[in-house]
């Protein structure tokens, strides 16, 4: 094939150039044709997974980001609650010890009271036991002084107007 051996300098074209260049082109198209779709297919595939993860990561993010939220609500509300049941039992305890301040108070009074009672009893019997004996006393007094026994109405007379001048103050009338 002398006639396509032409003469170029330094390249020679030859039969093999042909060859290799129909070869090529002949590469290039089943390339083209069959194997760059599957490349892009894959590609694109890749991408679309790659995507997808993205926006499962960002829903996992958000869904993380709620249940902290929620989390933080629901450690708020256990402290409020928690100081709640605090306040209720210092309130509680309060109004018990006050309670029980006030009934000792109520006890005390009442003690006071019956104490007093009983004092102002004893001292009416030991009134009416100095009358008593101021009376026997008087009647003793007076029979050695008039020297004569009484009857029972003077009797009475002269113990009520004693028990009086005594009673009053007035021992010298």
């Amino acid at each position: 094939m002398p006639f396509l051996a032409a003469d170029a300098g330094v390249i020679t074209i030859n039969g093999t150039v042909i060859v290799e260049l129909v070869t090529f082109l002949l590469m290039l198209a089943i390339l083209a044709r069959y194997v760059y779709p599957e490349i892009v297919k894959l590609a694109e595939a890749r991408q679309q997974a790659i995507a997808e993860q993205l926006k499962e990561a960002e829903k996992a993010r958000a869904d993380a980001e709620g249940s902290l939220k929620e989390a933080a609500a629901k450690l708020e509300d256990a402290r409020r609650t928690a100081q709640s049941v605090i306040d209720a039992a210092t309130k509680s305890g309060e109004q018990l010890r006050q309670e029980l301040k006030q009934k000792a108070e109520d006890e005390s009074k009442r003690t006071v009271e019956a104490a007093k009672k009983e004092i102002e009893a004893e001292r009416e019997r030991a009134v009416q036991s100095v009358r008593t004996e101021v009376a026997n006393l008087v009647v003793a007094a007076t029979e050695r002084v008039i020297g004569e026994a009484l009857d029972d109405d003077k009797h009475r007379r002269l113990i009520d107007k004693a028990i009086q001048e005594v009673a009053s103050g007035n021992g010298s009338s």
